[in-house]
């Protein structure tokens, strides 16, 4: 199997592309407190979590066509390594969702199964971990230190890039609710025209393309 660019997770998210955002109507009213209604930012939330390297915590779930037996959900061990099924201990750190499954289709296929069908999806991330995506210089994943806030989460992956919308991040975050997207105006927190914004354990923070 090739090298994992993911254990540069800069590299890992660099590439990826999100549509860009209509922020004309919505630059104004942007808060630096939550907004549990606001739902309408059409960013591929989980496209991003499904291109994010796995880690110690992080919970997935395998699906074998056909196979009950053979599929189910998996949560990373300290090492970095899972015990499946036939196949044994696994070490998937570092590893994306779609690298697991083309690992376990590869093993599967050495004398269990002739064409195993494996599709893999993230349930959870690390609960102790953020993510800091888009226009950033260093796109990646981030350890969570307490009272972190979102200036400090933009500041570790290496501030803003040149075409980054400064005043409208989006952080999504999962809660007894379900899923929220909530705008931050990073530009004025950091300028002191607003409070600043606290950031909590599995938190995706991306900043959008500006619109010239």
């Amino acid at each position: 199997m090739p090298a994992v660019a993911c254990r540069h997770p800069h590299t890992a998210f660099a590439a990826l592309t999100v549509t860009a955002l209509s922020l004309a109507v919505l630059a104004e009213g942007c808060s630096a407190t939550a907004n549990a209604g606001y739902s309408d930012v059409h960013v591929d939330v989980r496209s991003a979590i499904q291109a994010a390297c796995l880690g110690p915590g992080d919970e997935f779930e395998v699906r074998v066509y056909e196979e009950p037996a053979l599929s189910g959900t998996h949560i990373v061990s300290p090492t970095g390594q899972i015990d499946y099924p036939l196949i044994g201990t696994i070490t998937v750190e570092g590893l994306v969702a779609s690298q697991v499954a083309a690992l376990l289709r590869q093993k599967l296929a050495q004398g269990y199964l002739k064409h195993p069908y494996v599709m893999v999806s993230v349930k959870t991330l690390s609960s102790k971990k953020i993510f800091v995506l888009g226009e950033v210089k260093a796109p990646g994943r981030f350890a969570y230190t307490d009272n972190m806030t979102i200036v400090e989460a933009v500041t570790l992956a290496g501030g803003f890039a040149a075409m980054a919308e400064r005043n409208y991040a989006i952080v999504t975050r999962m809660d007894a609710t379900g899923e929220r997207r909530i705008p931050v105006p990073v530009d004025k927190i950091m300028q002191g025209l607003a409070v600043n914004f606290q950031v909590q354990p599995g938190d995706i923070i991306y900043i959008p393309e500006t619109i010239l």
